[in-house]
């Protein structure tokens, strides 16, 4: 077991919710160019969501002709994500969710997700683009005794570990003003 992991995982800004979440096992280490696919697309993935939560929160207040053109266009975009969403991932709204926890150091599993093995490919599936899963392979790091799992991300480039960290402190930072204004906050 890695202290240290754990410990970093521990202090570290992490996004804790109901996420749409799978595991399956996986065999490690991975070949060079399966470990680069999965990081091209997860940054890929990230990229995605950063420039979708972007496009929303850009747009002014103004009744420029130009600026309800873009607002109009941003709409139609939106609308044609969610309608590829909804055709990619059928089942999304009723698939389970799970309790997860996770960061860019790895991710606290519950009993139900937690592998046999000691590595797997943790899924997880945003809300904002659901058909663009994070895939990110780990290994076991720690058993709970309330039977939750502690694994650590492997393969983890720089660049991803930075969009992972940037997207812990949007959700963070969301979280906190819903609840600054007295809402229930949401994944």
């Amino acid at each position: 077991m890695n202290a240290s992991a754990w410990d970093e995982f521990q202090q570290r800004l992490a996004c804790d919710g109901d996420w749409l979440v799978e595991s399956e096992p996986l065999v490690l280490p991975l070949d060079g160019r399966v470990a680069a696919g999965y990081i091209e697309r997860n940054l890929s993935a990230l990229g995605m969501l950063d420039a979708l939560e972007e496009r929303a929160a850009d747009l002014p207040d103004d009744d420029d002709p130009i600026v309800l053109e873009m607002a109009r266009l941003d709409a139609k975009l939106t609308a044609l994500v969610h309608i590829i969403n909804r055709v990619l991932i059928p089942d999304a709204l009723t698939r389970p969710r799970h309790p997860l926890r996770f960061n860019a150091v790895g991710a606290l599993l519950p009993p139900e997700l937690a592998p046999a093995g000691a590595a797997l490919l943790l899924r997880i599936r945003l809300d904002g683009c659901p058909s663009l899963p994070l895939e990110l392979p780990a290994s076991v790091e720690r058993r709970l005794p309330n039977g939750r799992v502690f694994v650590t991300f492997e393969t983890i480039s720089e660049a991803l570990r930075e969009d992972l960290e940037r997207l812990v402190f949007r959700h963070h930072r969301r979280r906190v003003a819903v609840t600054r204004q007295g809402h229930v906050p949401t994944t």
